[in-house]
């Protein structure tokens, strides 16, 4: 992976290792790169965190000047959050820039992550120009060492936290359905929680989603994905009522509709989600109810 030329790594505090966070160059996905400092010699053991992903959508087509202005204005909005100075004053983060967004590793409690992307995303009516989704999911995370020697993070839950986020489009807020249990236990949050069902994600692996919105937080329209999603499967429940309706009416090589095969007829249609057919067909006469 290559850096940028010039700059400077900045040391941060965690109750776990001391490291240096270096900014990567492009769009980075799945690849959190830390530095450990040298007196650091341990690997960093299996935990649970919990993790928002956090990516500037549109960031590729943005000019150089206009991606490192994006990216400044992210850190500045991120940086306001009370939950992110809480934590990071504990010692209880670790901030993982990703070339077009941040990854933040909470070490606390599902709903840090939580209330985080909704300060930020509160925070965004004042930066209209700055388009962001985001992702949460709770997950083991561990240190591994890399080719060059150095320390990564990595593990499932910063893979997942990401493909949750890569489900929405800007303005989301979504969150895996195990972090969304999680928070439903508590009032407060049930309100806000809004369930999407499956997503496909990489590998074919489908996984369940919960968009998070209200008054003045997240984006309450369907993500681009799920209408698609939607639309494929209202289809084949079209098709598979049709397909259906031709056998009932075809069975006996008879083109007339009995009196209980029309009301057959329109209970599938019904229980497919679709409205019932014409029966305008010149070869297919139905009777009337």
């Amino acid at each position: 992976m290559a850096f940028r030329n010039g700059d400077r790594a900045r040391e941060e505090n965690c109750s776990r290792l001391d490291f240096l966070v270096t900014p990567c160059l492009g769009n980075a996905k799945e690849v959190w790169v830390t530095h450990m400092s040298a007196e650091v010699k341990r690997e960093v053991q299996l935990e649970i965190a919990h993790v928002l992903f956090i990516d500037i959508v549109g960031y590729s087509k943005l000019s150089i000047n206009q991606q490192r202005a994006a990216v400044d204005e992210l850190n500045e909005v991120v940086r306001a959050s009370e939950q992110f100075q809480k934590a990071e004053g504990a010692g209880r983060l670790i901030k993982l820039p990703t070339g077009d967004g941040i990854a933040l590793v909470f070490y606390t409690s599902p709903e840090a992550p939580a209330q985080c992307a909704i300060e930020i995303s509160r925070a965004l009516k004042e930066h209209p120009r700055l388009q962001l989704r985001m992702g949460v999911h709770s997950g083991p995370v561990s240190g591994v060492i890399d080719v060059n020697g150095n320390a990564n993070l990595a593990g499932a839950g910063l893979n997942l936290a990401q493909r949750v986020m890569d489900c929405g489009d800007a303005g989301h807020v979504l969150f895996s359905k195990h972090v969304a249990e999680d928070l439903e236990e508590y009032e407060q949050w049930r309100p806000l929680l809004h369930d999407l069902g499956t997503c496909e994600v990489k590998h074919g692996a489908r996984l369940g989603v919960v968009n998070l919105y209200g008054d003045h937080v997240g984006n309450p329209q369907l993500p681009k994905k799920f209408q698609a999603l939607k639309t494929h499967r209202a289809r084949m429940r079209w098709a598979i009522a049709m397909a259906t309706v031709l056998a009932l009416v075809d069975r006996d090589g008879d083109s007339t509709c009995t009196r209980g095969d029309y009301r057959r007829v329109h209970f599938i249609f019904a229980e497919a989600g679709a409205p019932g057919p014409s029966c305008a067909r010149k070869k297919h006469r139905c009777p009337s109810l």
